[in-house]
């Protein structure tokens, strides 16, 4: 079911769009007209040639032979004004009406279904208006900062920075190089790691490149379908169908969310039905492999550990750092003050 504001506003863009195309196009009729007298007599011929088709039409004599010579006069005209506007180095069809959808001429509809045109638009709308509500916010590659990585060991990795250094390149790499047949990733480390701040880059990255893409916290996501699912709220968003549609899904946070039948089963809905469409997803966790295991049931497990590929994030707690750098800026300006 689509959300009715976004329809409503769909269906204006697309009207907007076949104004504007209108507008466009007579504004090209007023100039070639004014520039090219040659054009303007024949314009005049071609609108006396529709009145004669009418005529002929209605008195009901001879209407094929009529119409078809018409036709051909009709098709002469055209010709010509193509070779007079080339000759005035004009592009042949300049004059042509140019809407964004050839298909369904801007009108958003084919046949009596909605164009695919018109799918897009709700799709894009739809995700512009869940990341409106996302509690998460987007980031940059700009600001990600690997030097809280160097010269730290943990009893995992004796190399954190050369592990970290290899997540952030791959993730750079994966937003420059995205395409609906990306790998889905898993990221996984302790809170504090970065894995929201890269995935949320990736995020940054690709919707100033036009693609749709979706980024939330699990729980969020989840919390709002169980709402529309039974009917605890009088939006009618299809929060999941967005979620499963979606050209990326970023989940990030995933084992923070309550324990419950409904969430596991749709999580492995998200999960598997995206797999299925071979569309790509991002999700990060805290838990360790084995806390995966104990956590989910074996069929979101095998999943997450044969469909995804692995981010591995080690270190330390980086906000946990900063906020201990802001103390202790925050004490060294009082005593200073004193």
């Amino acid at each position: 079911m689509v959300n009715s504001a976004v329809y409503s506003k769909a269906l204006d863009i697309i009207n907007n769009r076949r104004l504007t195309a209108k507008s466009e196009n007579n504004r090209r009729f007023s100039e070639i007209e004014e520039n090219i007298p040659e054009i303007r007599e024949i314009n005049g011929l071609l609108a006396k040639t529709s009145v004669e088709l009418i005529k002929i039409i209605s008195s009901g004599q001879n209407v094929q032979g009529q119409v078809q010579e018409l036709g051909k006069k009709n098709q002469q005209a055209q010709m010509m004004i193509s070779q007079i506007l080339m000759a005035h180095g004009y592009p042949h069809n300049y004059l042509d009406m140019k809407y964004t959808c050839p298909k369904c001429s801007d009108t958003g509809f084919m046949n009596g279904e909605r164009c695919e045109c018109l799918n897009a638009l709700i799709g894009k709308l739809a995700v512009t208006e869940l990341n409106s509500h996302s509690q998460i916010k987007l980031c940059s590659f700009d600001t990600f900062d690997l030097t809280y990585y160097k010269n730290i060991q943990t009893p995992e990795d004796n190399d954190c920075y050369r592990t970290m250094s290899v997540s952030f390149e791959h993730c750079k790499k994966y937003a420059e190089t995205f395409s609906l047949k990306s790998p889905n990733i898993l990221m996984a480390g302790k809170t504090g790691l970065g894995k929201t701040h890269l995935s949320l880059s990736i995020a940054e990255k690709l919707l100033q490149k036009g693609w749709n893409v979706l980024y939330d916290s699990a729980i969020n996501y989840l919390m709002q379908i169980e709402k529309e699912h039974f009917g605890k709220t009088s939006d009618n968003t299809d929060t999941l169908q967005i979620l499963l549609d979606t050209d990326l899904l970023i989940l990030d946070d995933l084992g923070s969310e309550y324990e419950t039948s409904f969430y596991t089963s749709t999580i492995y809905n998200i999960i598997n039905t995206r797999l299925n469409k071979s569309l790509p997803t991002i999700i990060s966790t805290n838990l360790t492999p084995i806390e995966l295991e104990k956590r989910y049931d074996q069929r979101i497990v095998s999943r997450l550990f044969t469909m995804y590929q692995y981010l591995k994030f080690t270190g330390k707690d980086v906000r946990a750092i900063k906020a201990a750098a802001n103390s202790r800026q925050t004490l060294d300006f009082y005593k200073a003050d004193k």
